[in-house]
């Protein structure tokens, strides 16, 4: 799994890093993890464990997307465009798959930046 650093963030903006990498960021992230049995979700908070038993595909499942934009403090909502300078796709490029990625990298965002103020 790749770094999360803006250098990874970009690939996924721009479609350059494939669906399961992206996936599995996030799902680290929320506290997934995976075992020769299965998923273990029990380190995930239970507003998402008890919908998603099993790890979303954030690429392909608009309902967890929207769960997944709902957890992104107010604070953070704007991350995307103040940290990497993201200035949004283009109206031709406006397509379920590029926005999920979207949300996906502010998310993203939003945690590292959660866990920075933890350790500091």
């Amino acid at each position: 799994m790749p770094p999360l650093t803006d250098d990874t963030l970009w690939a996924i903006l721009n479609d350059e890093l494939d669906d399961d990498a992206v996936n599995k960021l996030v799902w680290q992230g929320l506290g997934y993890r995976e075992t020769t049995a299965g998923w273990d979700s029990s380190g995930v908070e239970p507003a998402w464990s008890e919908k998603y038993p099993q790890p979303p595909n954030f690429i392909e499942s608009r309902p967890a997307t929207v769960q997944l934009t709902r957890s992104i403090p107010a604070t953070h909502k704007q991350l995307l465009k103040a940290e990497l300078g993201f200035k949004g796709y283009r109206v031709d490029q406006l397509i379920p798959r590029l926005t999920r990625r979207a949300t996906v990298v502010n998310w993203l965002l939003s945690h590292r930046q959660q866990q920075r103020d933890r350790s500091s």
